[in-house]
């Protein structure tokens, strides 16, 4: 597979398609179990509290695998992303309630580079604060 947007399409502000992704303590639930990352500060409140969080809190590699898919859906390939980093700057808190937390990723092309490739910068926030810090990738086109 290969990106489906060319990069001939694409200028310096292209803006994409923003995202919203909901958090909640059944998501952090799942996701322990996927990535084996089962520490309590993802899944207990007592502990989370203890160990001086406001509450549960949104493992970071998965919030910032949730903010990669606007870069992935616009793109129309994963592999189309060759470089992706991030700096977490504050938690994603998550209340145990039915509607725990809401991550909103919105991204936009920063640079045009060599050989079809582009560097999109990422924003991710939850309760009005960035969450993600640098958080940028570089995605090779069509």
């Amino acid at each position: 597979m290969t990106a489906k947007i060319s990069y001939d399409e694409v200028e310096v502000g292209t803006e994409l398609p923003a995202q919203t992704f909901p958090v909640t303590r059944a998501t952090l639930v799942r996701y322990a179990g996927a990535s084996g990352d089962f520490n309590p500060i993802h899944w207990n409140e007592k502990f989370a509290v203890e160990v001086g969080l406001p509450d549960v809190i949104a493992h970071g590699m998965f919030t910032m695998a949730e903010a990669i898919r606007v870069v992935t859906d616009w793109a129309g390939d994963p592999a189309a992303v060759v470089e992706y980093g991030v700096r977490f700057t504050r938690p994603v808190v998550v209340p145990n309630d039915d509607l725990g937390a809401t991550v909103e990723v919105s991204a936009k092309v920063a640079a045009k580079l060599d050989d079809q490739r582009v560097r999109v910068d990422l924003i991710a926030m939850c309760a009005g604060q960035k969450v993600l810090g640098m958080s940028r990738a570089v995605v090779a086109l069509a």
